[in-house]
């Protein structure tokens, strides 16, 4: 009696965040991936960067100090931490996006090292022939 095998997901920033706020923004079947708790859900350091700055811009509105929304966000979600490494900072060097997103950059060079599918809306990282991706719209 065989099942499907657990997912190994890596989130974009903005997949984390809309899983969070906005989860009209994804897909049913997205929803369904991430709420399954069979996969395991990986979010990297530079996608906690991103949303601090986000948040410090202006660009996601939050209730409270950046701080104390990642801490409840952290805790509403499970994720594993998916460290930036000097081997991901290597392998994002010789990405084959077409763009220089530093942030994009690392997610798919995290990706690929840690053997991890991406969940992303973006068009550009779906396009990415280096790395396992699952879009999130």
């Amino acid at each position: 009696m065989g099942g499907l095998a657990a997912l190994k997901l890596l989130l974009d920033t903005h997949v984390w965040v809309w899983s969070l706020v906005e989860p009209s923004k994804l897909s049913r079947r997205t929803i369904r991936i991430l709420r399954d708790p069979k996969n395991q859900l990986w979010l990297s350091s530079i996608s906690l960067w991103e949303v601090f700055a986000l948040i410090d811009r202006g660009r996601i509105r939050v209730e409270g100090t950046a701080e104390a929304w990642v801490a409840r966000a952290l805790q509403a979600t499970p994720v594993n931490e998916a460290p930036l490494t000097w081997d991901i900072v290597k392998v994002s060097r010789q990405s084959g996006l077409a763009h220089q997103d530093p942030a994009d950059r690392f997610l798919a060079g995290t990706a690929k090292v840690m053997r991890l599918t991406l969940v992303t809306g973006d068009d550009r990282l779906l396009k990415s022939p280096d790395i396992q991706t699952l879009a999130a719209r």
